[in-house]
């Protein structure tokens, strides 16, 4: 059965040079790289504030170094340098010979977000969710969105999807992916927690790392036989052996069809249910933890992986792990072939010794047609629903490498719009020498 809509007339709400859909990391990036570039920029976000899954749901590692060396500057320094200001962020301990080289606090970097977004006069609407595009003669002109007075609509000149889900570029008509190959199942994902009342001088007196592993060799009998939920078992061990109030955890997996707003709903209510039998046994069976308490968990799911819009190239595994080199790099990533279990157990390839890792030292290029369509000439997509197979984004899923597509895409935007042309037509030479004028770490560009 369906629901026949008269004919409407909509409001403009607002209108702008460039329209950025979603507020994470790469939307900000986008939307922060396209004003300060000259165009006049819309940000909309459908959560309370900016961040994503950096702030929403507490995932807050960033990845920057080949072991070696940094090799993501432009926005991501420029935000680890605000937030440094603020003391909202320390450097890891192997710095810069880790991946991930920096940990943040998630409400320093909300405020990190904002003040780029504010300071670069990116008109910012949280509390809208992303509605229907308006497309006319193979370009977007608008996007319509539900707000307090009705529908309204936000037209623009440039659309840039940066939802993660791939939400606009579909509604728009784009082809896409969406899981394995072998069952279409995607990759994990994670409810990310703190906890406060732990006690690491009674760990110590129990016998620290070996009282901690005895009991997660508990924990894993009573896993399977089916009296303790499922979790990452070598983040769990690590952060049980080392844990502090407050830090902020990563090991408790949930799976199902995020595209499905039912389901995701299951979802965040089961694992919500696990966190509280996790900690029910931590108290009996880990020494340290008999007064440890829930401080706080993510408003949302970690979600590493959804639709994957096709682009005009495709990132995948073995572009990875050669390192390859791009003729239109935007920047370079760093990231492994990260897979986090489909099923559910909370294994992770990051685990497996280092298959799937690149040589330290080496780096891949992000593409900018990975970004890119001839089919709508004027829609960018950045972030996890850019072109890629699913081990490609398994790798360039992290915040990161998306700030990197988002700074890309959206300096590209705003200067194809000050030549008169399409993002597919601007020079990529032109739009590198911008970036790396930009604090891009940009280097070994092969010729086209």
């Amino acid at each position: 059965m369906d629901i026949h809509i008269p004919a409407q007339r909509i409001p403009i709400l607002a209108e702008a040079d460039i329209v950025v859909c979603g507020g994470g990391p790469a939307g900000i990036a986008a939307a922060v790289s396209a004003a300060r570039a000259g165009a006049s920029t819309i940000l909309i976000e459908r959560w309370a504030t900016v961040g994503g899954m950096a702030t929403n749901a507490l995932v807050n590692a960033w990845h920057r170094s080949d072991r070696e060396k940094v090799v993501i500057d432009g926005l991501v320094e420029e935000c680890c340098v605000r937030a440094e200001a603020g003391g909202w962020i320390r450097r890891d301990p192997g710095y810069p010979r880790v991946h991930e080289t920096h940990w943040f606090e998630p409400e320093g970097m909300t405020v990190v977000f904002h003040r780029l977004l504010d300071e670069a006069k990116v008109r910012t609407f949280c509390h809208l969710a992303l509605g229907e595009p308006v497309v006319e003669d193979g370009r977007i002109r608008a996007v319509l969105v539900d707000t307090k007075r009705g529908r309204r609509a936000i037209a623009g000149r440039i659309f840039i999807d940066a939802t993660g889900d791939g939400d606009l570029a579909v509604k728009a008509g784009m082809p896409f992916g969406y899981g394995r190959e072998e069952d279409g199942l995607v990759q994990g994902c994670t409810l990310v927690f703190g906890l406060h009342g732990i006690d690491p001088a009674a760990r110590a007196a129990a016998g620290g790392d070996a009282a901690v592993n005895a009991a997660v060799e508990v924990l894993k009998t009573m896993r399977d036989r089916g009296e303790f939920p499922p979790f990452n078992v070598g983040n769990c061990g690590h952060l049980l052996r080392n844990a502090r109030d407050h830090d902020l955890w990563n090991m408790l997996p949930v799976i199902g069809d995020i595209l499905d707003e039912e389901e995701i709903t299951r979802m965040n209510v089961l694992a919500r249910e696990r966190l509280v039998r996790y900690l029910e046994v931590w108290r009996r069976e880990v020494p340290g933890f008999a007064s440890a308490q829930i401080e706080r968990t993510g408003h949302a799911l970690g979600v590493r992986e959804s639709r994957r819009v096709q682009g005009l190239k495709t990132l995948d595994r073995d572009m990875v792990l050669q390192a390859r080199k791009q003729p239109d790099a935007i920047g370079h990533g760093v990231w492994m072939i990260d897979i986090h279990d489909p099923k559910g157990s909370g294994y992770t390839t990051y685990l497996n010794g280092n298959k799937g890792w690149l040589v330290a030292g080496t780096s891949y290029h992000i593409p900018l047609s990975m970004c890119l369509t001839d089919r709508i000439a004027n829609l960018g997509f950045v972030g996890r629903c850019a072109s890629t197979t699913h081990e490609g984004l398994s790798s360039v899923r992290v915040q990161t490498h998306c700030m990197v597509m988002g700074q890309g895409v959206g300096t590209c935007a705003a200067l194809a719009l000050q030549r008169g042309c399409d993002m597919t037509d601007f020079p990529v030479a032109e739009l590198q020498r911008r970036l790396r004028a930009d604090g891009v770490h940009l280097q070994d560009v092969p010729d086209a």
